[in-house]
């Protein structure tokens, strides 16, 4: 349900709503608060079922973050972790939580996608943001800008488009991926007249990735790759860091995109957007994203 003060919980109930996913045979599971949940679906679908995680807090006022929204936003997580570990669900999809407000509480919290590899003890991950059109991949994720170039390196971006090919052709079941990889600086450095980055790192990680047989293209001018005729020669396009992919793909499919995150033993999916507390309760949340991001973790799992 992730913060249940945000507008996870009604994007979740607005989704079930939706005709693309009145049809499978796939079984929901919902992991929150069901006060909460009830006032956005006061009736269950025949197949869905609640866990209930009891609220031990004082009351919380939808809209508004607190440390016990926080506390609940790691319970409902948490859990779901248990019950990936223990098999009894296949695939997750999480609903925006507050990071400033979890990290308040003292716990280190830089996003769903670096907890959950930390709880499975996976080294090698990414973010991929799946649209109808395009297929998107970052680097580097929630680090500040200025720490970018010092994280950046052969073997990272080497990783990153070794792990994109595999998915490409394992889950998506494309055969001969078509990979466009970003440089860092503008116009893709300018032979080194605007950063030493694409030839010192992406170039370098760039040729390694074809002598493995990857079908792979850069560095691509970051002003340019997104460009509609030029994106679609690509199956996906790997940005170098956080804004550099998720700014072209938030402005062409906000509502469509969704984030999967790759390298994890398990298909886990979220909407590309936040808890946006400012209409929370309001009903005014689009559940598109949302879900998108049910059923493609209902395909791929």
């Amino acid at each position: 349900m992730g913060d249940p003060t945000g507008i996870g919980p009604e994007v979740i109930a607005k989704a079930f709503r939706s005709d693309p996913l009145a049809k499978g045979k796939t079984h929901y599971l919902v992991i929150g608060d069901k006060k909460i949940f009830k006032k956005y679906a006061p009736k269950l679908r025949k197949d869905m079922s609640f866990l209930d995680i009891e609220n031990a807090f004082p009351k919380i006022k939808i809209g508004t973050p607190t440390q016990d929204s926080a506390r609940l936003s790691l319970l409902f997580l948490d859990k779901a972790i248990e019950l990936l570990k223990h098999n009894d669900i296949s695939a997750l999809v999480t609903a925006p939580v507050c990071k400033e407000a979890i990290n308040g509480l003292g716990v280190s919290f830089r996003g769903h996608t670096e907890y959950l590899a930390e709880a499975f003890h996976i080294k090698r991950y990414d973010m991929m943001f799946v649209t109808p059109k395009l297929k998107t991949i970052i680097v580097t994720r929630h680090i500040p800008i200025d720490q970018v170039s010092k994280a950046l390196s052969i073997k990272k971006i080497l990783d990153t488009i070794e792990l994109t090919d595999q998915v490409l052709r394992k889950d998506f079941r494309i055969k001969s991926p078509r990979i466009g990889v970003c440089g860092l600086n503008p116009h893709a450095g300018e032979g080194g007249l605007m950063g030493k980055e694409e030839a010192t790192k992406i170039i370098p990680a760039i040729k390694k990735a074809r002598q493995k047989g990857i079908n792979v293209t850069g560095p691509l001018s970051g002003d340019t790759a997104f460009y509609a005729r030029k994106a679609e020669g690509f199956d996906t396009i790997i940005a170098m860091y956080h804004d550099q992919g998720l700014i072209p793909v938030k402005t062409l499919a906000f509502n469509q995109a969704v984030n999967l995150t790759i390298g994890l033993p398990f298909i886990r999916t979220s909407p590309a957007h936040g808890t946006a507390f400012d209409i929370a309760g309001k009903n005014k949340a689009d559940a598109s994203s949302m879900r998108e991001a049910i059923q493609l973790a209902s395909v791929l799992s």
